[in-house]
Order: C-alpha cells, then structure tokens, then sequence
C-alpha cells in the first residue's frame, strides 16, 4: 500500500490498536531514556511473554527446541530475543534489528570542579548532536556508578516533580554580539557543554567549598566519593516526558525516538507473535550513534556467540550449521529516516523523501558520497517484502536520506549483510532527527508494528 496516507484507511478498531500501542511507547520512551534502562525495560517485557534468559538454559543444561523462545542480554546495554522456529539451520531466521542508543551528553570520567563559586560537571557529548541545541534547557541526569565495593548504585535524577534539575548556560543576547557572527557548528563548543550543578557552598570550607557541597550531598544521598566517578557511566539527557503533540494529537513528542520508535514496535511484534514457522529474532544494541563499536555494538561477537550457544542447546551446533543459519537469514534494520521537512525542502529530493503519515519506511541503500558505507539491498528481497506488506495491508513508502551528495549516513544493515543474509533498512520517519526533542506520527509507528508482525509470520 505505498503512496497511500495511513490516517485515511483507518477502521475505528485500527485507531483503538494504534492508541494503546502509541500509549504503551510513550511509556517505553519515558522509562528507558538511555540503553540500560531500555535494556531492562525489554528484559521484563520478554519476561512477561515466556522468555526465558538463555544463560539459566545453559545453567541448568537444558535443551532448546521449536518453541522455545529465550533473551540473552549483553552487559547491561543491549540483548537478543529468539523464538524458534521448525528449522533454524534450513530456514534461517527471520530478524528485527534496532538500537537503543541516542545521542546524549556523557559525564567525563573527571568531572567534577568549581569555577567563581559555581560547581559543574564536565562532559563528552556522544553521537551526531548539535552542540548548541543542549544549552539553557533542563537536562536530567541518568546511569550508573559502579564502587570498589561491588555495589553498583543507579542514579536518576530530574525525572520526578520534585526532583532537581540541571543545565548548560548561554550568553545573554545583549551580550552576544560576537557568539551570533559564528557558523553553527562553534556557536557551542564541546568543551563548553559544562553542566551546572550547583551554587551553595559547604559551611566551614575554605576552598572549593561549592564542590565540597555537591560531595557531601552525593555521600548522604547516594554514599558516592568523587573518585566513583572513574568507575561510573551517567548521561546528560532532556528532562521531561514525551508527549502527544499537535492539536489532533497525532504525533509524538519525546527524546530518543532515534531509534527507539523501531526497537518498541520490533520488541512489541515479537512478543505479540507467539507462535513462528521461521525463527524470528529481535536484536537491541547499543553504540550505533558511534559506529557500532566495542563490546555492545553490533561489530562485537555477541550475537554471533549467542546463537553458536543456541545450536549448541539444540545439539546442533557446527560451524556450518552457524554459517548456513545466518546465510539464509532475512533481516529487517530498523533503523529511522529522515522525514520531509517543508521548511528545510532544499535538502530533500521530494519524490525519494519519506513523509510523516505513509508508514514505514524502506531505505534501499544509506550511506553517502555515491552510496559509500551502505547495504543496497537487492531487488528479488524488496519485490518479496513488498508482496509480503500488500498482502497484509501494511502502509509503506521508499526514501533516502536527503538529495544526493547533500549528507548521508549509516545504519547496522551492511554489518548483518556481511553473514550473506538479505538485509534492508525500515523505520520509522523523524523529524529534528538528533535534536533533545525529536517527532514521529502515530500511524507511521503502527504501520511499523503491523510491518514487523507481518514480517516475522510471513517471511521465509
């Protein structure tokens, strides 16, 4: 059903479906608003369907089987759900894979220092951000600080009503004669992304005594030293919910929609198709803002490993039934797409751009400079998805990211088409991709979902 717009076809039933699922991810946005918390968020959603965690399968020495469904979780920040199908070696599995990493402001190791009687915390900012776009607005600070101890304490803060908030200040407009002269890119330095976090200093401190004040509230509330700080991981995000927005309320407001608006629907379609033919498997990694690097990105071993253990629990592990398994693979990269913007239409191609309100988004190829670092996936796999999406009343569309040679950019697909596997970008389109607050429709994150559904019960 391309070209059509998704509010048009509509029955009062779709629309319940569509609030309650739109419901449902504002919940997920506003829980999860960094990889470990999404993380965690998806554990219990798994849970609450029957997975089992494959690290108690290995434990106990049980067997794995058609019908089995398991998760395996990587460090805190990114996991793997699996339903298996009737043969996984034969036919492959069917994959949904997203990331739960957005762009942020990451706390420095060393962060801590007083300046004129001001106390700050310094930062390293994390993915594709406008530096300028996180100055004089509330931010919130989320993570976790590991102690020599052992224990790890979790911190959020700036969420609650009650809770403080913290801020990046910028120069006053009378004042800023010079700052407006500069190209966008330097308006905000990175070395100026310096959160402050506090103002009174500590009674009976002669130096530092603002910074002896944050300490000593860090120690009473959370029993944290300022040398945990080497040892802790806490990012700077947008304080605040996602919201509906626009007077129909048809879209919504929020931070993080890259790209959890593709990794909600994509956990939802796998656990509201509880029975499978061909395995479906729903990946949730962290680090694709930088490159999918380290150990939780899509580069590292871990699903790759996880699945020799699957086989291994079906005792049918080789390295060839290993190779044949992702070789006959399909996947679907969930990623998003830059939606039209009308007010910036110099930078589309408007025929090859994606729209709010025609549903999910196919990105045959990504990349950049004549298609550098993309997939480009193959005609006979896109002939088969469509098939697939008319068949089930699916609402889709085709893009690419912006006019040629304007920018560009990349996704997880080209690491997963590596195994050989069929592999193509669809997600959901964005606007104000990157900014704190980004916007999706409604209908563009049902059609998904359907698409995802449609997807795992179908493709084979």
């Amino acid at each position: 059903m391309i070209h059509d717009n998704a509010w048009t076809t509509y029955s009062d039933a779709d629309l319940a479906e569509l609030e309650k699922l739109s419901r449902d991810y504002i919940s997920f946005l506003n829980k999860g608003k960094t990889e470990r918390e999404c993380t965690d968020e998806l554990i219990a959603l798994a849970e609450a369907h029957g997975y089992r965690n494959l690290e108690e399968v290995i434990a106990n020495d049980e067997a794995l089987a058609a019908g089995s469904k398991v998760y395996a979780v990587n460090m805190g920040k990114s996991m793997m759900m699996l339903n298996i199908g009737e043969d996984i070696v034969r036919d492959g599995m069917n994959i949904l894979g997203a990331h739960i990493d957005s762009p942020r402001l990451d706390i420095k190791q060393v962060p801590l220092y007083e300046s004129d009687e001001l106390a700050y915390l310094n930062t390293q900012y994390y993915g594709g951000v406008k530096k300028y776009q996180y100055v004089a607005m509330p931010l919130a600070l989320h993570g976790v600080v590991a102690k020599t101890d052992g224990t790890v304490v979790k911190i959020s803060i700036g969420e609650k009503p009650d809770d403080p908030v913290f801020f990046i200040s910028d120069i006053l407009i009378h004042l800023a004669q010079d700052q407006l002269q500069k190209v966008a890119a330097k308006v905000i330095e990175g070395e100026d992304l310096d959160i402050l976090v506090g103002t009174k200093p500590l009674q009976g401190e002669e130096k530092d005594a603002v910074k002896a004040a944050v300490l000593s509230l860090l120690k009473d509330e959370y029993g944290i030293e300022e040398d945990d700080f080497i040892s802790a991981e806490i990012e700077a995000v947008p304080a605040g919910k996602a919201r509906e927005a626009g007077f129909d309320r048809s879209m919504i407001l929020g931070y993080g929609h890259d790209d959890r608006c593709c990794a909600y629907p994509s956990a939802a379609a796998m656990t509201d198709v509880p029975e499978v033919k061909v395995t479906a498997c729903g990946l949730f990694v962290d680090k694709e803002e930088i490159g999918s690097v380290g150990a939780t990105g899509m580069e590292s071993h871990f699903f790759e490993d996880m699945m020799r253990e699957v086989l291994d629990r079906m005792g049918i592990y080789s390295e060839l039934n290993l190779t044949r398994c992702l070789r006959n693979s399909r996947m679907l990269s969930s990623d998003v797409s830059a939606a039209y913007d009308p007010l910036y239409a110099d930078k589309f191609e408007k025929q090859n751009a994606a729209k709010f309100g025609h549903g999910l988004v196919f990105n045959k190829y990504t990349g950049g400079r004549g298609k550098s670092g993309s997939n480009d996936a193959n005609a006979e796999y896109i002939a088969k998805l469509r098939k697939i999406f008319d068949d089930n009343k699916v609402v889709y569309q085709t893009a690419e990211l912006g006019k040629v040679d304007v920018g560009g950019g990349g996704t997880i697909a080209y690491i997963l088409s590596l195994y050989g596997m069929q592999v193509i970008d669809s997600g959901i389109p964005v606007l104000s991709m990157h900014a704190p607050w980004e916007t999706i429709t409604k209908c563009d994150l049902y059609e998904a979902y359907k698409g995802y559904k449609a997807f795992l019960k179908h493709a084979e």
